[in-house]
């Protein structure tokens, strides 16, 4: 396997991981303190959440827009299989002894399926809109401003994932519907804190992809 595809499916893997991570733990709601002059409170599950938008403006970036879609369908296929999996493991009853009895495990669990469906329209969707978005700006500013198009793509992208998902856990009664607008405010203010913070980690990611991809050329010269 070449470096090109070693480091793809690398990115791929790691941007199905955070989703699923993501659509597991969304329902504990915690308070983020930062430098005690900030508080946000959203899910655990939308903490590294914007990392997945860093990873698609990675492949955009270095592959192609069907390369990133085709790490998004994954992501999504690998949920679903999550989803009916739970969903059987949820219908299997405890035994007496378990340290999770069936009502504790449909509490934590059994929200995984109108989460995932949430996840599912969200995604694809905000997703989408960044890769073409990330090549719209790309394209305007001649391969420019590498920090602009990472940024601009994914804080508009992520204020339409953001409400698309919490509006529909509210429609499903997995939020409090009077909390959306909260949570929305609190999980974007924070999602937009963390994208901008993180743009030095996107830059990392660029240089270190591209030193890869270099030195693999110059081990073909070579040879």
């Amino acid at each position: 396997m070449q470096i090109t595809e070693k480091v793809y499916t690398a990115l791929c893997v790691l941007f199905s991981s955070l989703i699923v991570f993501g659509n597991l733990t969304y329902q504990k709601i915690v308070i983020i303190e930062v430098f005690s002059l900030f508080q946000f409170q959203l899910s655990v599950g939308a903490i590294l959440y914007p990392w997945t938008f860093l990873i698609t403006d990675l492949i955009t970036e270095f592959y192609s827009k069907d390369k990133a879609m085709f790490c998004v369908r994954s992501a999504i296929a690998t949920s679903f299989i999550v989803a009916i999996l739970l969903a059987v493991m949820d219908a299997l009853p405890a035994t007496s002894w378990s340290k999770l009895d069936d009502a504790l495990f449909h509490k934590v669990f059994g929200g995984y399926v109108p989460c995932f469906i949430s996840s599912v329209i969200a995604c694809y969707t905000s997703q989408a809109i960044d890769i073409r978005l990330y090549l719209l700006i790309r394209q305007i500013t001649g391969g420019k401003y590498l920090w602009l198009r990472n940024n601009c793509s994914t804080c508009i992208s992520l204020f339409i994932d953001t409400s698309v998902i919490i509006v529909l856990l509210g429609a499903f009664g997995i939020v409090p519907f009077e909390q959306v607008p909260v949570l929305i405010y609190n999980s974007y203010s924070w999602k937009l804190f963390f994208t901008i913070s993180s743009t030095p980690i996107f830059y990392v990611g660029v240089y270190a992809i591209r030193y890869m991809f270099n030195k693999r050329s110059e081990q073909q010269t070579i040879s």
